[in-house]
């Protein structure tokens, strides 16, 4: 089986955007594009073998050149926020877009979602994806040092999506990178309130009201965040004011893989699977989704249409003496992998 390459579109400058079509040998099919590392299509098969886009998104590049809510994007340098849009290290401050109520938020006013990047497709016998690559030079976005990164998205003929993350830089800097998909196992025929999920965490990062981190773990016991056994994502999202948008702590601090969560569709009967290296995931229900935006199909992408699972360092760590260390110095390299493993027990009624 072979990747597929085509023209998605065109920027306003005149340079191409190309679609990457990563096939598995199980039905599974994946369309990535240089513009943003924007994960636009993930198609998985349902217990009844009808193949669903379990991804929101737009038909078209015209959707993704203009605002919208990051929709299936890679973003960096800091996925999540930064309060007060600053941060010192080695005793010198560094100021930063304040493009969310005051704060930065993944990566800045033209962070890596807003980027063309350089892909090339690869192919071995029970794999193939695609290796994206860019260069955010001094200074971008108020971040020092030249900073290195690769992106290697890979499907496998047992459904998996391996999203591994790589940067090297010649300066200190945080390095924190994710990808923003929004999942609908419904394919959007309805919310993502009747889903169920699990995460494998057993406190979240406290937050103030513009949802910049305290400083403060607290513990899920007896809360509306408790996912520890399974719950639907609707069962008590109206005890959480404004929905679920919290950084799950999921105490795993030496970095290896390990399974954060699964989410199940009873209709469907499509499951997902979370590992990461990382030591948290946010959890994020569309709260800010309002109808205005037209996805795919022509369908509005209503309020809780999609949810996120974005794996990551914790929001604001590079303020926050006590959270993992999310700074990459000179010598270093940043590793990350995440895997979104997909299936469906089979049925034929």
């Amino acid at each position: 089986m072979k990747v597929k390459q085509q023209l998605f579109g065109t920027l306003p400058d005149g340079r191409p955007v190309h679609k990457f079509i990563i096939p598995s040998r199980n039905d599974m099919e994946v369309h990535i594009l240089t513009w943003g590392g924007i994960i636009t299509t993930i198609t998985v098969p349902d217990k009844k073998g009808t193949p669903v886009d379990v991804a929101l998104g737009f038909d078209s590049l015209d959707g993704y050149l203009v605002k919208h809510p990051f929709f299936g994007a890679m973003v960096g340098r800091y996925a999540n926020r930064i309060g007060g849009a600053a941060f010192t290290l080695d005793g010198k401050e560094y100021p930063l877009a304040a493009n969310n109520n005051g704060n930065h938020l993944h990566g800045g006013t033209v962070g890596f979602d807003k980027i063309l990047w350089k892909g090339i497709s690869f192919e071995s016998s029970d794999r193939r994806g695609v290796i994206l690559r860019h260069t955010s030079p001094d200074g971008d976005e108020g971040y020092p040092g030249n900073l290195r990164v690769a992106i290697t998205c890979t499907v496998t003929d047992t459904n998996d999506l391996e999203i591994k993350y790589h940067g090297e830089s010649d300066a200190a800097t945080p390095v924190n990178l994710t990808n923003h998909s929004y999942f609908n196992f419904t394919g959007g025929s309805d919310t993502i309130l009747g889903h169920l999920i699990t995460i494998n965490a057993d406190s979240i990062t406290e937050v103030n009201e513009k949802l910049i981190p305290t400083g403060k773990l607290i513990s899920v016991e007896d809360t509306p965040f408790d996912f520890r056994e399974q719950h639907t994502i609707g069962s008590r999202i109206s005890d959480v004011p404004g929905g679920y948008d919290h950084n799950y702590c999921l105490g795993n601090q030496e970095e290896t893989l390990h399974h954060a969560g699964q989410v199940h569709e009873p209709v469907s009967g499509i499951t997902m699977d979370v590992e990461t290296t990382k030591p948290g995931m946010q959890f994020y229900t569309g709260n800010f989704l309002d109808g205005t935006l037209i996805g795919k199909g022509g369908r509005p992408c209503e309020k809780h249409s999609g949810f996120c699972l974005e794996t990551q360092f914790y929001p604001d760590s590079p303020n926050q003496d006590d959270f993992p260390d999310s700074i990459l110095r000179p010598g270093e390299e940043y590793r990350h992998t995440t895997v979104y493993r997909f299936s469906a027990k089979q049925t034929y009624f």
